[in-house]
């Protein structure tokens, strides 16, 4: 069934609904709660209408999700495009044979992982990746460049949420990423 609720009803549906959590997970971070979402399915099922919508005139083979909201989205945009998706997690969640990809934090560094086989690399070379938000854009980036180890040549990332102060858009796009956003702050 498609949606009913049009781009700005549903934009400012999902601004109302994201739950702004103070000082979490540290002081002075306000961050963006979306399981208030979770539990509006009109609402969610319009932002995978929306994000099907975005990524229709892209040739897709297959979706990579972002531990771990970006499964949240990532799995039923995937149902509804009717392509496989692979979950990215961090080191030692995946049970098969992985790639890594190291990547900055603000204070250190972390690793991401994506079966090696996520992909057949001898046919499947666009592939979108989906995530909940883009801040810094550093997991983003990792998986980026995890994607082009499993042999994408287009990448596509879509997110709910840009935190635009935070530049991370730009160091995508510079890298050769194409980003959509739902909504920014």
């Amino acid at each position: 069934m498609q949606n009913t609720l049009d781009i700005e009803t549903l934009k400012n549906r999902v601004i109302d609904t994201i739950r702004e959590v103070p000082d979490f997970p540290k002081a002075g971070i306000n961050f963006k709660d979306i399981t208030p979402i979770l539990k509006d399915i009109e609402l969610f099922n319009g932002i995978i209408d929306h994000f099907h919508n975005e990524v229709l005139d892209h040739s897709i083979d297959t979706i990579l999700g972002i531990e771990s909201r970006g499964f949240l989205f990532g799995v039923p945009l995937a149902s509804k495009l009717n392509k496989p998706f692979a979950p990215v997690r961090k080191p030692g969640k995946l049970p098969a044979e992985t790639i890594q990809e190291s990547y900055t934090l603000e204070y250190g560094e972390d690793i991401l992982e994506v079966h090696k086989d996520a992909c057949d690399s001898s046919s499947e070379r666009n592939i979108l990746i989906v995530d909940d938000l883009l801040a810094t854009g550093g997991t983003a980036l990792a998986t980026y460049n995890l994607a082009k180890k499993l042999g994408a040549e287009n990448v596509t990332l879509i997110t709910l949420i840009e935190l635009s102060f935070l530049n991370g858009r730009e160091k995508l796009e510079k890298a050769g990423l194409n980003v959509k956003s739902m909504i920014s702050y």
